[in-house]
């Protein structure tokens, strides 16, 4: 028996042991993604970048990490330089940013690499292996790098600080799409919910009662009214980046929250036109819509609510400083420099087919990061706690305009305000 065969019986069992014979999407796609030794993240190291299902910003070389540490650098000055600083990275993939945030700023930022703490926290142990050999080499330099769980991450000095224990920021990069979600349909103006049973074909869809009150409680708390919207209208409702953002904002003192993702505004991520949600699954580089298909081998991914993390960052301390997209935050941070100059031959280098090619392929690299038709089209929403007046009224870096970026860059790479 594979690893998808019997992640697939435990998921079988786990419905024949339900009082219903059926369990939540939420709590299927849980199990999917996340089942320990068998789900997609735990039982499979290559699952991102060029040889798995997908490829994200990092994939595309230095340049994502290294601009992001070009941001920490400027929250750092912002906070007024503490020591410790920390960086606390939630869902580090195969630590690639990681690794370049920290050699970015050993080589550009001395001073504010002098008072790191880098804590990962990460889900899969079979990631944290992989990102553990990645940045083994930092830790044997003694930089303070640390992997602990979220609900023990603990302050510099490894005294107990179950709450309040970070100065600088909590960040995330295509962590929060995926979050299991609860699958919800309307049906005669009531909002109903998609279930998990199981038939002799495999796992199917079975429309019942709400599992929870919050779900209902979740569109009235966003002010969106769905008695306009057509009957079968589906769409998810991602209740755990609400535990989430409140978890992360009870360890900070100080400090900035940057999420990093995919996803809409709830005006436009529950529109009525978005009539089938925002559910895809990831295999091999192709995407479909049928979450019960490669069980165990697929990603499973929705959309990001940024009105939620934005009114719940409200409601659990954390104030907005700015949303914009990964486009114009990577220009503000120093892309636009590099597409101009690091891609072109050094005065000292002859221009052969091989450079040529080199410098193709980065300019390539470079673009698909600010694409409005991809990446360059995510959300950047960045949130503070504990700030005086005058660290908030400080721009940050990333959220400027760079005085050369026309208006037609900048609206085209706002693209169709994902």
């Amino acid at each position: 028996m594979d690893i998808s065969e019997s992640l697939q019986q435990a998921i079988t069992q786990r419905i024949e042991q339900s009082e219903q014979q059926r369990i939540t999407f939420a709590e299927f796609m849980e199990m999917a993604l996340y089942q320990p030794q068998l789900g997609y993240y735990a039982a499979h190291s290559r699952t991102l970048g060029p040889q798995g299902d997908f490829i994200t910003s990092p994939h595309m070389g230095h340049d994502f990490g290294e601009l992001l540490a070009e941001q920490f650098a400027d929250m750092w000055q912002a906070l007024g330089q503490p020591a410790p600083f920390t960086l606390m990275e939630m869902g580090a993939g195969q630590g690639l940013v990681a690794a370049d945030v920290l050699a970015h700023l050993q080589a550009c930022y001395p001073d504010c690499f002098a008072c790191l703490h880098y804590i990962v926290v990460e889900k899969s142990s079979t990631l944290k292996a992989e990102q553990q050999k990645r940045l083994s080499h930092w830790q044997s330099q003694g930089v303070a790098l640390s992997w602990q769980d979220l609900s023990e991450v603990r302050c510099s000095t490894g005294a107990a600080s179950p709450s309040h224990s970070i100065t600088g920021c909590a960040f995330s990069n295509e962590l929060v799409d995926a979050f299991p979600v609860h699958w919800v349909e309307l049906r005669e103006n009531t909002l109903r919910e998609m279930w998990v049973g199981v038939s002799e074909e495999g796992f199917v869809p079975v429309l019942g009662e709400l599992s929870t009150p919050q779900l209902q409680n979740y569109f009235d708390w966003l002010s969106i009214d769905l008695s306009g919207h057509p009957d079968g209208y589906r769409t998810e409702v991602n209740l755990a980046a609400l535990d989430w953002l409140k978890a992360v904002s009870e360890k900070m003192s100080r400090g900035y929250v940057l999420t990093i993702d995919y996803g809409y505004t709830a005006q436009r991520y529950y529109a009525p036109a978005r009539s089938q949600g925002t559910l895809q699954c990831y295999y091999r580089h192709g995407h479909h819509d049928d979450p019960f298909a490669h069980v165990g081998e697929q990603d499973i991914t929705a959309h990001v609510d940024f009105t939620a993390l934005e009114r719940r960052g409200d409601e659990v301390g954390l104030t907005k400083v700015g949303f914009t997209q990964q486009g114009l935050f990577l220009m503000a941070l120093g892309l636009s420099d590099r597409l101009s100059h690091r891609s072109n031959p050094q005065a000292n280098q002859t221009a052969t087919a091989k450079t040529i090619q080199a410098i193709m392929m980065r300019r390539e690299a470079l673009q698909q990061l600010i694409s409005p038709l991809g990446l360059g089209n995510f959300g950047v929403l960045i949130q503070s706690k504990g700030l005086t007046p005058k660290e908030i009224a400080r721009p940050l870096k990333g959220l400027t305009i760079p005085p050369m970026m026309s208006m037609g860059l900048k609206n085209e790479l706002k693209g169709d305000g994902r």
